[in-house]
């Protein structure tokens, strides 16, 4: 499963072999550019189920197999992976739940990362996109669980956690 073809068709396809792995499936988190540039070219490549939030599906460049919503899992190696719906960075992201050695793994895309939930463009977006995550993510998982942004560094729930009533206050 690939989470975002974001970018570099080929390199992700060498990636792939290199790890021995065969790309089967495509989790596309949000409509952004940055996260789809290579979308056509791995789908094309490797005839990959693709997988998107409904809420985006439109928006896309390359067709949806799979339009996803808040509590639809995606089947992958003999797991179900629970799909959760952020709304307000884009009409509605999508993050992967995925239990890995024990540990609970959330692949957000831009919905949360460490210092703050993603950029919104409007107050309406930033507290639909607050009262998402916090509802759907903090109020849900255990401060052990991490977190993979579309961007940057892995963080945590627990070094997060702390900081919502900020983010609250500082409105992004």
């Amino acid at each position: 499963m690939l989470v975002d073809a974001a970018d570099d068709a080929l390199g992700l396809l060498d990636m792939a072999e290199r790890e021995g792995v065969t790309i089967t499936g495509v989790l596309t988190t949000h409509r952004h550019h940055d996260h789809v540039r290579a979308l056509k070219d791995v789908l094309h490549q490797t005839g990959a189920t693709h997988f998107a939030p409904y809420l985006d599906a439109p928006a896309l460049p390359a067709p949806v197999d799979v339009e996803l919503k808040y509590g639809d899992s995606i089947p992958f190696a003999g797991h179900d992976l629970p799909v959760i719906i952020l709304r307000g960075h884009t009409p509605g992201g999508a993050c992967l739940v995925a239990e890995i050695d024990g540990m609970t793994n959330l692949f957000i895309g831009d919905s949360l990362f460490p210092g703050g939930v993603g950029k919104t463009n409007t107050e309406g977006d930033f507290e639909r996109l607050f009262n998402d995550v916090t509802q759907y993510v903090f109020d849900v998982y255990p401060d052990e669980t991490i977190v993979w942004p579309g961007h940057g560094k892995p963080t945590t729930l627990g070094a997060e956690r702390p900081h919502l009533r900020e983010w609250w206050e500082r409105k992004w």
